[in-house]
């Protein structure tokens, strides 16, 4: 009865877990964390099958199931998800989708319809115990298959490392909780141990949560700091040859280069008139003019613009924990506020436990989203450990003067 209560809770936790890991899915939806999805669904299905299986002993039709979800779908997706996630290459990825594919399919018709042997009892039952050489040698494919892609997206990670170190070793621990989960669903499919292998089950799934939760929350290359908080460059110089041909590029390209001072990124705004039809010979400033030759207000200034200074004072020791924190939340911000016109983390040299954000915002509005997105909540319970005071100036942009240089003069490199 212990087995079977086990069994029944094992089953209950996976899906559970599983659900869970659908909806965490539902908010950054990834091919790589729909094939670790299905991972972890293989496994709570091939749970489900072992609850009547321990209950009333397996038959055909549960270990089919059990070594459906364990042995083919759990190691194949868990593999799959993590080449996904890994390799860039549209090529490599397209091609692992095709033998994916291939490995779901044929495997799938295989161990539905081939005649099994042996008899069943309340024990998890291995694969060799009751399926013949084809299924046999289908599932080492599969399983050869998951381990040589693991193989190579860690090889694509080590190979990251120099020039990324800590977004390589981040992918590198994503990495490995997608192998610990294939290797562990691959064991109890070969091997069965009894109670043990649905505590191992439980791992699996418990890995693939894991994996996915880290895979969305990737670290950012911090760019070399001294003490006081002053910047230093961590890239070699270049060239001549290579400093020449940059100062020619256009400058559109410079205009998406990071203007804030830990990534934000500067939107451009366009240089001519969307009503511009090309032929008025280069005097539309007279549009600008109403009929009493006073200069017309433009739609997107009617609106004022709205800015925060926010300065913590840091506990002694917390610089560089809180400086992740705000790496995090500048890149997120950057990513996801097109209204948060500019979000700055500045350093003070003089005073090195203060920091101080400066964030300019289209209109009250955007501050309001600004301050209900998960990643701004999150920054704020995470530094809150490690800042003592703070305090916090609202701006109305009254005025303001840009040069196109403000991003180097930002953060010069």
């Amino acid at each position: 009865m212990v087995e079977v209560g086990l069994a029944f809770v094992c089953a209950l936790v996976a899906w559970s877990a599983t659900a869970a890991l659908i909806a965490r899915t539902q908010r950054e939806p990834r091919v790589y964390t729909g094939a670790w999805v299905a991972s972890s669904v293989g496994v709570a299905i091939a749970l489900s099958a072992a609850f009547p299986g321990a209950l009333l002993e397996f038959s055909d039709v549960t270990f089919r199931i059990f070594q459906i979800g364990v042995a083919l779908i759990g190691p194949l997706m868990a593999a799959w998800g993590a080449v996904e996630y890994a390799v860039d290459s549209p090529r490599a990825r397209f091609g692992t989708r095709l033998v994916v594919t291939a490995l779901t399919i044929v495997p799938l018709v295989v161990l539905t319809l081939d005649r099994l042997r042996g008899r069943y009892d309340s024990s998890y039952p291995a694969l060799a115990d009751h399926y013949d050489l084809i299924p046999k040698s289908v599932l080492g494919l599969v399983h050869t298959f998951a381990a040589l892609a693991l193989i190579a997206c860690a090889i694509v990670a080590v190979r990251r490392m120099g020039e990324r170190p800590r977004f390589a070793q981040h992918q590198l621990t994503v990495i490995g909780l997608a192998a610990l989960a294939a290797v562990l669903e691959i064991l109890v499919a070969r091997v069965g141990l009894a109670v043990l292998g649905q505590l191992m089950m439980l791992g699996a799934v418990g890995a693939l949560w894991a994996a996915l939760v880290r895979s969305q929350k990737p670290p950012r290359e911090r760019r070399g700091r001294g003490r006081g908080g002053r910047r230093r460059s961590a890239a070699p110089p270049r060239d001549t040859s290579e400093a020449d041909e940059a100062e020619q590029e256009s400058q559109d390209f410079r205009d998406q280069e990071e203007d804030g001072v830990w990534g934000r990124r500067r939107r451009k705004e366009p240089e001519y008139d969307e009503y511009d039809d090309g032929f008025d010979g280069g005097f539309d400033d007279e549009d600008d003019y109403d009929d009493y030759g006073e200069p017309s207000a433009s739609p997107r200034q009617s609106s004022r613009l709205l800015g925060i200074i926010t300065i913590y004072t840091l506990a002694e020791g917390h610089e560089d924990a809180f400086d992740d924190c705000a790496d995090e939340v500048v890149d997120e911000v950057a990513r996801r506020e097109p209204d948060t016109l500019l979000f700055a983390a500045h350093t003070v040299p003089s005073a090195p436990q203060q920091r101080i954000v400066y964030a300019i915002y289209r209109d009250q509005l955007a501050i309001e989203e600004h301050e209900q997105q998960p990643h701004v909540m999150e920054f704020q319970r995470r530094s809150s450990s490690h800042v003592v005071a703070t305090n916090v100036i609202e701006l109305a942009l009254s005025g303001a003067s840009a040069n196109d240089n403000l991003a180097h003069m930002l953060m010069p490199r």
